[in-house]
């Protein structure tokens, strides 16, 4: 869309815009640099979160639902995309907004503390052999 078709900012020139103590583009901000736990704990997780999908994809899971503490709402996360923003958290220090899966089946998703149980039940099966 062109610049012109926009509505004019309501606030162009005020000095007391309050948009105005924003950074123009937050994402060139600095991110807060990872702690060596934080950075074990992600490398952990991806190295979990392998396992997982690797166990419950074949059986038709698509992915982790994560309950959000800001909006109180389940956020679904397909395999890749949550891969994706644990790698850009350990590369950035941050992870960048991404849009939700469309229309997500909740029966495709299982928690975190579920994958964990079904790798850790599988690994005591396979031990006990």
């Amino acid at each position: 869309m062109p610049h012109d078709a926009l509505p004019p900012d309501p606030f162009a020139q005020d000095p007391d815009d309050p948009a105005r103590a924003l950074p123009e583009h937050p994402e060139d901000e600095p991110a807060e640099e990872l702690s060596e736990l934080d950075r074990n704990e992600l490398l952990n997780d991806l190295s979990d979160l392998a396992v997982y999908q690797a166990l419950l994809e074949p059986r038709g899971v698509r992915g982790v639902v994560v309950d959000c503490g800001d909006c109180e709402q389940p956020h679904y996360h397909d395999w890749e995309l949550l891969r994706a923003s644990l790698e850009q958290l350990l590369a950035d220090g941050r992870m960048r907004p991404h849009e939700p899966a469309f229309d997500p089946n909740p029966a495709a998703y299982v928690s975190w503390e579920y994958c964990r149980g079904f790798a850790d039940g599988v690994t005591a099966t396979e031990s006990a052999r």
